[in-house]
Order: C-alpha cells, then sequence, then structure tokens
C-alpha cells in the first residue's frame, strides 16, 4: 500500500522534530513523493550523510520491491 504525504512527514519528524519539512506528491501519483528537510543537525555534514540520516528516519519504508514508498527525491540542508 501507498504511504501518504502526512505518513512520511510523521516518520521524518520523529527523528527531527525541529524541522521544516515539505512532502510534495510529484506525480499526484501517492507513490512519488519530494521531500525538502531543513534541520538545524544537517549544520556540517555532508549531503550524504544528511540524506542517509533521513531515509534512516524512514525505516525501511522505501526497501525493496514491496516497499511503501517507492520514489523519493530528497533535498536537505541546514537553515540559513
Amino acid at each position: 500500500m501507498a504511504m501518504q504525504a502526512h505518513e512520511i512527514e510523521a516518520l521524518i519528524r520523529e527523528s527531527f522534530p525541529e524541522a521544516q519539512i515539505t512532502i510534495t506528491d510529484l506525480a499526484g501519483d501517492g507513490n512519488h513523493y519530494a521531500a525538502e528537510v531543513v534541520d538545524p543537525s544537517f549544520a556540517g555534514q555532508s549531503r550524504v550523510a544528511q540524506q542517509r540520516a533521513v531515509y534512516a528516519a524512514l525505516r525501511g519504508r522505501m526497501d525493496g520491491e514491496n516497499g511503501e514508498l517507492h520514489a523519493l527525491a530528497l533535498t536537505t540542508r541546514a537553515p540559513g
């Protein structure tokens, strides 16, 4: 079953409670999303480290062909 935007945001928010999170359904199909996550904890981290942290927050929802979340275009940064 596909995930809803609010479910994606809730999972990310658990790990990044102070983040500014924007979730966009790219195709209008509930399967292809974009997420922008802006969080102070990203300061000094590489983009790869930032994105790994966000993917970890999704707790396996993108894993394998039966993952609940099919595609997520991810943008991360520290505020400022």
